[in-house]
């Protein structure tokens, strides 16, 4: 981790639920966020450390969200945040304990801002706090429909059920008649996200040939939207 001081203007404005805000709304959280530098394979925070009250969110880079099974011991990733997103809900509403282990995927820009800055600005833009609720709704709602897949769900669907997701979070690029994800994932990640083994997921990949294929450095290309749906 490199320490890089105060955050600048142009940082905040990339943070989602900051990009509406005036001038004078960010100066004054300006002197009260700060941000940090993280390596490839850096934990940010572990899951059961308490945290300090301050609203979490990442600049640039990518995060991985993981959390360790007490049933087989194994980590489970539970999802990845890009450049404008918010993490560790629970040092704001919670009880600062860190829910989930929180690493650097690739060189990731953190900034973090003092809670009772944050309160201030609330008081004047008080939509900001429903942007944050809105936020975290859906990430409760996305955890909520992972466990019941993870229970009711045969492996192909969670695969299938995971690339809708990033899909229609992260968008696609076009590419002729086919769609790239506009984030990479490794067969890694894409395993410990639904449940299963490397090996097995590589063989899900193959059951969808012809639908999905993926390349080296963890391109995802859909070859055919309509028969992902429908599938």
């Amino acid at each position: 981790m490199i320490l890089k001081g105060c955050a600048s203007a142009s940082q905040l404005l990339k943070i989602s639920i900051f990009r509406d805000l005036d001038t004078s709304q960010i100066k004054v959280l300006l002197p009260f966020s700060y941000w940090q530098e993280y390596q490839p394979g850096e934990i940010i925070m572990a899951e059961g450390e308490c945290i300090p009250s301050k609203l979490y969110c990442l600049i640039e880079g990518l995060l991985e969200i993981k959390k360790l099974s007490t049933r087989t011991g194994k980590e489970a990733i539970i999802r990845l945040i890009s450049g404008g997103e918010l993490f560790a809900a629970s040092s704001i509403f919670g009880n600062g304990i860190a829910p989930a282990t929180v690493m650097s995927v690739h060189v990731s820009q953190v900034l973090t801002i003092e809670r009772e800055a944050l309160l201030q600005v609330i008081a004047q833009a008080p939509e900001i706090s429903l942007n944050i609720l809105s936020v975290y709704n859906q990430r409760l709602q996305q955890l909520h429909n992972t466990v019941q897949d993870l229970i009711t769900e045969k492996p192909i669907i969670r695969l299938i059920k995971l690339l809708q997701y990033y899909q229609n979070y992260y968008g696609v690029s076009s590419l002729k008649e086919e769609s790239l994800l506009n984030i990479s994932l490794s067969y890694d990640q894409i395993s410990r996200s639904i449940g299963v083994s490397y090996e097995e997921c590589v063989r899900l990949f193959k059951q969808l040939k012809g639908v999905v294929s993926y390349r080296r450095g963890g391109q995802i290309i859909i070859q055919d939207r309509q028969k992902l749906a429908n599938l």
